[in-house]
């Protein structure tokens, strides 16, 4: 399955939940949000960066997703502690309805354009006041935008002294410094680049220091050292991806 719009991801997730059961009767696989277990997930991702069995067709969540809940699940008071104020951009609609139904949680969603954000605005120039939000999410947007640093700057500013945040972004493991050519403009050339026809660079491992630079300590979280080899493939996480940990001083 190639990388689709959201808008058409939501909709399809009505159908995948009334035939997956069915279609993908099984117990191979399992995906901790909707704690449902397959056969097999679908496959997803552009030419480039097609991966197999690796999307659920239950609620449509990806890798990512499933090492950022289990992530709050293991190693975080997320769904526990009280009076938390949460700011989710570019929301997932697969943590819709979880996060929102949190009684722990004063939790607001935004985005650019999003029907299910309930603010609009840029990120370059966040209309918020300074200091507010004890977590931040915002994942797989800083591929987009024109400035990142600038962005992460901005969400840096709305976090509360101590706050941390979860801002992941695709990644190419096997570049030092992160990929940037702005002669790149056709949908078809930054497929080919940038792994997707909206992106505009490609984040190398040099990722942290984008958000050093924005005046985030980072510290990083690798599955492999805590979480067992038969809970990665059960889980289908992506094994070598790191889960950065965010934190405003």
């Amino acid at each position: 399955m190639n990388a689709l719009p959201r808008p058409l991801l939501i909709r399809l997730s009505y159908v995948f939940k009334f035939f997956a059961p069915v279609l993908y009767r099984g117990e191979q696989v399992t995906c901790p949000v909707c704690e449902k277990s397959f056969s097999k997930f679908l496959s997803y991702g552009s030419e480039v960066a097609h991966r197999e069995n690796v999307l659920c067709p239950y609620d449509l969540t990806l890798e990512r997703h499933r090492l950022m809940w289990l992530y709050l699940q293991r190693e975080t008071t997320f769904f526990t502690a009280p009076g938390l104020k949460v700011l989710h951009i570019a929301p997932e609609q697969c943590f819709l309805p979880h996060f929102k139904k949190q009684s722990n949680l004063d939790y607001i969603t935004a985005d650019l354009v999003s029907p299910i954000a309930d603010m609009h605005f840029d990120l370059h120039d966040i209309p918020l006041e300074d200091n507010q939000y004890d977590i931040v999410f915002c994942n797989h947007v800083m591929e987009h935008v024109d400035d990142p640093i600038r962005c992460m700057s901005e969400l840096n500013r709305v976090m509360k002294p101590g706050g941390w945040a979860i801002m992941q972004v695709p990644q190419d493991i096997s570049r030092k410094e992160t990929y940037e050519d702005a002669s790149i403009t056709s949908p078809a050339e930054r497929e080919k680049h940038f792994w997707q026809k909206d992106h505009v660079r490609l984040f190398g491992m040099d990722y942290p220091k984008w958000l050093e630079k924005a005046g985030f300590r980072v510290e990083q979280f690798d599955m492999n050292d805590t979480w067992k080899p038969t809970e990665v493939e059960k889980y289908r996480l992506m094994s070598k991806e790191i889960l950065y940990i965010i934190q405003k001083p």
